[in-house]
């Protein structure tokens, strides 16, 4: 019979295996929902890579180190998602005003599209650090 630490220590052990499968589970099935196709037939993800294969040349290093600064404060684990989401707004952005290249407008403008409202705010401390004016963005804050 199980008993003393032992005991405690299996169901420990239950808990924290039931707790990081769940967790897994949750973000496995969030991609699986953007895997899914939508009524055009292409799902989230293909809208994605569609904007980014199209818009790829159109970036300049300074607006990719932008993009790498607006970015930083995701943990690293899913920094890369982060960025390719953005990126792809950007790039749909570009394609729908039809730009000659990506600018640091199209940058702020999808980054605040793409990312939730909780984000926003390390977003107006970088561009304040960087001396850029956010008077031309504050509809897109609301």
């Amino acid at each position: 019979m199980l008993t003393g630490w032992f005991l405690w220590f299996i169901l420990f052990w239950i808990v924290f295996l039931a707790t990081m499968m769940s967790i897994g589970g949750f973000f496995m099935f969030r991609k699986f929902l953007k895997r899914l196709p939508k009524e055009d037939g292409k799902s989230e993800l293909d809208w994605q890579e569609y904007y980014l294969g199209k818009t790829i040349n159109l970036w300049s290093d300074d607006q990719k180190e932008l993009l790498e600064d607006l970015v930083k404060p995701v943990p690293e684990l899913f920094r890369d998602i982060a960025r390719q989401k953005i990126a792809g707004t950007i790039g749909e952005l570009a394609l729908k005003e039809k730009a000659a290249a990506i600018t640091q407008d199209l940058v702020v403008r999808g980054y605040i599209i793409a990312t939730p409202k909780r984000d926003h705010k390390f977003l107006l401390k970088t561009l304040k650090e960087k001396s850029i004016d956010v008077s031309p963005y504050k509809q897109l804050f609301q």
